[in-house]
């Protein structure tokens, strides 16, 4: 079994820009790509000291997965939304080229979606040509946010997290914040979503519900491995919107990426010593010693900042494929 590890033990990749609650640096994903470990983060300041948020998206490379140098940055002002959130690099099934997944605040209604932006080079994501790939009404909910992308032999499928109304609530209640997560009017799950070409997206619904202790308000998949005969995930859990932006991480097995178990229904694998205990926000990623993982993790002052555990452990090669 690969968790839990200790978060103090962790190797930090980035600092948050100012100490304090809401200073957070992290949401990441990585992959491999030319020799090197390409990393997408955001960075983001408190609600109500700036008007910023999630003010800025990343891409960024290093030669030895810890010490990374940004080469793509995308504001939160050229999609004309109030907050970005977290993006990943999926290579383009079309061809040779790339496709960055941003999720950011729907300006036109104030609810979280993703789009997709496509360059022939990493470096030339932040000016691609974009085009949609979900939305919360696309989905029947009020926020979808938070992509993963798992390639498989038929396609990528798209691992999401996402809300949905939990009973009457007037719109504006819900958005007029423009974080429906944040209100505790919302049930927020894991989807998921299928593509051949990464341009049109068939939406196949709930994959992960939220739980019933630890976990109860949120249930965000984010991160998934290939172990033999199963996949193995991590996900962010929280009790209550109280916890919402300080979750905690929990472990789960599924045989196709369709159907999960929980390994840890009674309390999180893993909490920091940090203000909160937050750890969140995961990613794994196989490297030439081991398994490195990537998380955002909550610090004695209330900021967050981004780290990498190095993990004693080989995974196997899948032997199913998700059959959704």
């Amino acid at each position: 079994m690969i968790l839990p590890f200790d978060p103090e033990q962790a190797e930090v990749v980035l600092e948050p820009e100012a100490p304090g609650a809401g200073y957070w640096v992290g949401a990441p994903s990585v992959r491999w790509h030319a020799g090197r470990v390409w990393l997408t983060y955001r960075r983001r300041r408190p609600r109500g000291v700036h008007p910023d948020r999630g003010y800025v998206a990343c891409i960024a490379a290093s030669d030895d997965g810890l010490r990374f140098q940004d080469v793509a940055r995308l504001p939160k002002e050229a999609l004309g939304t109030s907050s970005v959130e977290r993006t990943a690099l999926l290579p383009d099934p079309r061809g040779t080229g790339w496709i960055w997944l941003v999720s950011y605040v729907d300006p036109a209604d104030g609810r979280w979606r993703v789009d997709g932006l496509a360059a022939d080079r990493i470096e030339e994501l932040p000016r691609g040509t974009r085009f949609p790939v979900l939305t919360a009404e696309a989905i029947g909910g009020e926020g979808v946010k938070d992509p993963v992308p798992v390639s498989g032999p038929d396609g990528v499928y798209l691992i999401l997290s996402c809300a949905e109304r939990a009973g009457e609530a007037d719109p504006a209640a819900l958005h007029g914040t423009h974080d429906a997560y944040n209100t505790g009017l919302v049930r927020c799950f894991t989807g998921l979503a299928s593509s051949v070409d990464g341009r049109r997206w068939r939406w196949h619904g709930p994959i992960l519900e939220p739980g019933s202790g630890w976990d109860a308000y949120q249930a965000r998949l984010g991160a998934v491995l290939p172990a033999g005969t199963h996949w193995v995930g991590l996900y962010d859990g929280s009790a209550s919107v109280a916890e919402n932006y300080e979750e905690r991480l929990g472990v789960a097995v599924s045989p196709d990426l369709v159907r999960w178990t929980r390994l840890t229904p009674e309390a999180p694998a893993v909490v920091s010593r940090g203000a909160t205990g937050s750890v969140r926000y995961a990613d794994f990623l196989p490297s030439p010693d081991g398994l490195w993982l990537y998380f955002e993790c909550s610090r004695p002052d209330g900021s967050h900042d981004l780290r990498r555990a190095r993990l004693a452990w080989k995974p196997a090669a899948p032997t199913t494929a998700a059959s959704a």
